[in-house]
């Protein structure tokens, strides 16, 4: 297995999106159970670019963009088998000018802590994905924070879901997930027990924005990505954020591919949200920082 080592002329981009699934093994399967991917879908709206890793590098690549890729291992939760991380960070080595992978551990395996520290030694892995409503999980419980302290150790961000997801909208009681588990202020002690544990916060948190904004004011190892929704329904206070006090710890994101960055990037510009002296701070430098690539 090749590890990951990042070859991206930073000079040459012109934006980092710091949310990409893969969620297609490139072999037919895929890390959601047939009747939830149709859902969310449906949600999204979704269709359009290939989905395979390679293919997703050929879509980044064309458009000068770099992009942070993972899948959800949600095995124990969804009694399926996820797209497996370690052949996402080969896939990644493959397509090293444009692809930087982030691991995902199911945090109730008996041995998610061998599996963060094997992603991390073998497969050279930038960061972890954890989706708390999906893998069925409270991130406050202080059961997960040896897993924290090996990512901390590891130097790599971790990247939680935050807020309302499509993943299981409109299936009988919401395929059984609790969106609680994603309001963003469970990850206010996480940021206050783990100071050096850069902790992304994905997606305008509905109905809890305030709460990630108040996070991220108060705890400056935490950060906001701005994927999952349209720039057009960002709400006021995000974007105020955003172009003030937030500026430094804002990253574009798309959710590629429920939601396409040429879409994000369209909306973004008709919505007229973000000031001009901002705008590459989100789109690429603070990434650039908080990625720790040679810029």
């Amino acid at each position: 297995m090749t590890r990951y080592e990042p070859a991206i002329d930073v000079a040459a981009l012109q934006a980092i999106d710091t949310h990409v699934h893969i969620e297609d093994d490139g072999h037919g399967g895929n890390s959601l159970p047939p009747e939830l991917a149709a859902a969310a879908d449906k949600y999204f709206g979704a269709g359009g670019p290939a989905r395979d890793l390679d293919a997703v590098a050929a879509y980044y690549r064309e458009r000068k963009t770099a992009a942070v890729v993972f899948t959800v291992d949600a095995e124990t939760q969804l009694v399926h088998p996820p797209v497996d991380s370690a052949a996402i960070a080969e896939g990644a080595a493959r397509n090293n000018d444009v692809l930087i992978p982030y691991g995902s551990v199911d945090p109730r395996r008996a041995d998610a802590l061998d599996r963060i520290r094997r992603l991390v030694d073998e497969s050279g892995v930038r960061g972890f994905k954890f989706h708390p409503t999906v893998q069925g999980f409270d991130p406050s419980d202080e059961q997960y924070y040896p897993l924290y302290a090996a990512i901390s150790d590891a130097g790599v961000p971790a990247l939680f879901h935050t807020g309302q997801t499509g993943i299981g909208a409109g299936l009988p009681g919401g395929y059984g997930f609790r969106l609680a588990y994603s309001n963003p202020m469970l990850l206010d002690g996480v940021a206050a027990d783990f100071p050096d544990l850069q902790i992304i916060m994905a997606h305008p948190s509905v109905p809890w924005q305030d709460e990630a904004i108040s996070v991220a004011t108060h705890k400056h190892n935490t950060w906001i990505d701005l994927s999952g929704w349209s720039p057009k329904y960002f709400p006021p206070q995000l974007v105020r954020a955003a172009n003030s006090f937030l500026r430094e710890r804002i990253l574009f994101g798309s959710d590629f591919p429920l939601i396409t960055p040429d879409r994000w990037i369209a909306d973004a510009e008709k919505a007229e949200l973000f000031k001009p002296e901002v705008l590459p701070a989100i789109m690429k430098t603070n990434a650039v920082r908080l990625l720790g690539l040679a810029g």
